[in-house]
């Protein structure tokens, strides 16, 4: 180093040989010049050497990789949804329009086809149109390769020396890939990992947020904002500050005139268009299917970890661009969320006032106490009187409304109170023939409710819905379908006297066949059937036909006192339209990489048998009774559904729950409809049974998809005709008189209760 200041100062003195005061001053400045310039030599050679952190060398350059989000497509190729830290999708170089390129070189590095990464012309017009005559149209200084650069490698934290050294790696990253890619392929990576407004990074992903469309079909206004907004992402948001990406983008579009990439005439027509945004923000919570994509999360997370990418390190569902194709039919999926959408806002409404005011304080208060912020407050000394009085006042928040979200000033107290009494649904719509889930809703808002009422865990008391389930135990026990069981009260003794009753005293004096105790939906015969066929027969048939849950061997699961999910009711109804086999749930079909290489194949799971097949043909024929006559009816007579359905209605103690499973031969809907808490229920059985709140539901859906072209195949298909044999053993009227002879002459007063014991046909059965 000395040798080297000492040859810098003989220079000098060879420059100015003659002493003077200015030939002293230029000495000086030439020396501290000199000794910049070796400092910025030393600078950018130690940038280089890697002391301040290794650089990219081509081969890592060439295999450049950014985070990218996972994408959920449907069974018919509909972008459901994605999985991501930053929202990111990337596209190839035949989808960039001349608009959208010619928009950005104009905008942002005009000299970019003459430059080899670094323009130092442009970085001295910046110094003097930018900075000196502020000039806003006057561009950056950064040329498009280099700020790629600083996409692709974050600046670092270097102390003073932050600022030049990331501008040297810069400097050095672009022009290591300009020898590396050519023009279209820089300004592809580049258009791939630029970030936009709303956390959103790519213009792919951008162009589908702020137009919905493709980039290959953005125009010129369209590429415009978008190229607009890169200047300042938050400041230029067309969503937020539409003026001022509206002027933004017309600066953009003088800017393509200027440097002849579009005429006067045209530019000035341009800027005469409105923004024109088509906002289409996908989130966890946006989207289609928001619920099912929830769910099976986790189960995708388990697979990327068990499963290894060429480098040998395992998948990251939220970096590595994974696509994910699942079973969900989009259209079907749409239609089941707008029945959802349109019959629970109606039924909200019939709802007001079925809580009294005291009931819902208690438990809203009670609510309150288990969340986060209350424990916190209650842990930093507050008494819980100081806490309450905290949670009381008023906020600026937002909160869901059946007329959208709307921005209130309300306390935590009063958000948790107005959210708690609203009605929850799931339903789910499963192939009966394969097992393929294609629609998946499991509540009324994922954003602010994301309490999945379809997944396994979620149980629910079934009611009446199980009652098929043992009626078909009856059956595969032999008990023949134009048996006549009597729907008198009966006392069971060695059950704490239960008594099961009917809703309809008029029953009591009747005997049903099985298509008549179904229809009616008659408790006291369920319970006798349930007594022929064996409690343990009907556990075990119920197991077989996908139920899962605990079903406790008590007489009472003849009425549905178990809490089942969603889920396992479809699969099991399912059965009766596959001719008795169970097949298992399925939704995941493939997995690709980025590129669309197939990393795995999801087989269909296999069928079982689990009843025989002329059971479930009964069962079929009985449960189309229940929809021609019984309590699933208002679904052709009010509202007018006529395709080829059986089903059955549910509706458990208090009205607190809801069902409607209806089975069509190649799609089985299942509805639940409740509160999340129990204690909040409707007060009135007209208004609260499931024919009331999960029929409808299942009805709009039906006309919903009834009313697709495209989905007109699967919705109308029938059912085979019954076989004569078969059918001859359910010819039988539905019920008779319960009384004999005498007690019809003589009008005999009303018979007391049966007093017996409940017994199973297998003595190991018995509770």
């Amino acid at each position: 180093m000395r040798r080297l200041s000492l040859r810098i100062s003989k220079f000098i003195k060879q420059l100015f040989p003659e002493k003077s005061i200015l030939k002293i001053v230029f000495r000086a400045l030439a020396y501290c010049v000199l000794l910049a310039g070796v400092a910025v030599g030393a600078l950018v050679i130690s940038v280089w050497a890697g002391i301040f952190g290794k650089l990219p060398d081509e081969a890592a350059l060439k295999r450049i990789e950014n985070p990218l989000a996972s994408e959920v497509y449907s069974a018919d190729s509909v972008l459901l949804g994605r999985y991501f830290v930053e929202e990111r999708s990337f596209l190839k170089s035949e989808e960039i329009p001349a608009s959208l390129k010619h928009s950005l070189v104009a905008t942002e590095d005009a000299r970019f086809y003459r430059h080899s990464g670094i323009d130092y012309k442009s970085l001295g017009r910046v110094l003097v149109k930018s900075l000196l005559l502020q000039k806003e149209s006057a561009g950056g200084g950064s040329t498009i390769t280099q700020q790629l650069a600083k996409n692709l490698f974050p600046r670092r934290q270097y102390g003073n020396l932050t600022m030049p050294v990331n501008k040297i790696r810069e400097f050095i990253v672009a022009t290591r890939l300009e020898k590396i890619y050519d023009k279209d392929e820089i300004l592809v990576l580049y258009l791939n990992t630029v970030p936009f407004a709303d956390n959103t990074y790519g213009v792919k992903t951008a162009a589908d947020r702020f137009f919905s469309s493709k980039v290959k079909d953005l125009t010129w206004d369209q590429a415009a904002v978008l190229v607009g907004m890169l200047k300042a992402t938050h400041l230029y948001n067309p969503r937020l500050y539409p003026e001022r990406a509206l002027e933004r983008r017309n600066v953009v579009l003088s800017q393509a005139e200027k440097y002849g990439y579009l005429s006067q005439a045209e530019a000035a027509r341009l800027q005469e268009k409105e923004l024109g945004l088509r906002f289409n923000h996908i989130s966890d919570h946006e989207g289609l299917a928001p619920y099912f994509r929830a769910s099976i999360k986790d189960e995708l997370v388990e697979w990327c970890q068990a499963n290894r990418k060429p480098d040998g390190t395992p998948y990251d569902l939220y970096r590595d661009g994974l696509k994910i194709y699942t079973s969900i039919d989009a259209r079907m999926q749409r239609h089941a969320e707008t029945a959802i959408r349109a019959q629970m806002k109606i039924l909200q409404e019939r709802f007001k006032g079925q809580t009294s005011v005291k009931k819902l304080n208690k438990i809203a208060l009670a609510e309150l106490k288990r969340l986060p912020a209350y424990a916190t407050l209650r842990q930093s000394g507050m008494s819980e009187a100081e806490v309450l009085a905290r949670l009381k006042q008023p906020l600026r928040t937002r909160i869901f409304t059946w007329e959208g979200e709307k921005e209130v000033e309300i306390s935590l107290y009063d958000s948790v109170k107005h959210h708690k009494q609203f009605l929850q649904a799931g339903l789910l719509a499963v192939d009966p023939q394969t097992g393929e889930i294609k629609a998946y809703v499991g509540g009324i808002d994922h954003q602010y409710f994301q309490y999945d009422h379809v997944k396994l865990t979620t149980k629910r008391q079934i009611g009446s819905t199980f009652k098929p389930i043992v009626y078909a135990a009856a059956l595969e026990r032999g008990v023949s379908p134009c048996d006549y069981i009597s729907a008198r009260k009966t006392v069971y003794t060695n059950m704490d006297d239960w008594t099961p009753e009917n809703t309809d005293e008029s029953t009591y004096e009747k005997k049903y066949s099985m298509q008549g105790g179904l229809t009616s939906s008659v408790n006291t015969v369920s319970v006798k059937l349930l007594e022929k066929a064996g409690i343990s027969k009907t556990i075990d048939i119920a197991k077989k036909m996908g139920i899962s849950s605990e079903l406790p061997p008590v007489p009472s699961i003849a009425l549905g006192t178990p809490s089942i999910s969603v889920m396992e009711m479809v699969s099991a109804y399912g059965v009766f339209a596959s001719g008795g086999l169970y097949t298992p749930p399925s939704y995941l079909t493939a997995i690709t990489d980025r590129d669309g290489k197939i990393l795995a194949r999801f087989e269909k799971p296999k069928s079982v048998r689990a009843i025989s097949n002329e059971t479930a043909q009964m069962m079929i024929a009985m449960m189309k009774g229940v929809v021609a006559q019984g309590t699933g009816s208002a679904i052709r007579t009010r509202y007018g559904i006529s395709n080829d359905i059986a089903g059955k209605t549910g509706t458990t103690q208090s009205n607190v729950d809801g069902w409607f499973l209806a089975v069509s031969p190649r799609l089985v809907v299942g509805v639940w409809v409740g509160a999340d808490d129990p204690r909040l229920h409707f007060t009135s059985h007209t208004l609260g049974q499931g024919a009331a709140t999960a029929l409808p539901v299942v009805a709009k859906f039906y006309q919903n998809a009834n009313a697709d072209p495209q989905l007109r195949r699967v919705m109308f298909l029938r059912f085979p005709a019954l076989p004569e044999d078969v059918a001859a053993r359910l010819e039988c009227a539905p019920s008779k008189s319960n009384l004999n002879i005498f007690e019809k002459l003589f009008k005999k007063k009303k018979k007391k209760p049966k007093t017996t014991k409940f017994r199973s046909r297998r003595k190991n059965a018995e509770p």
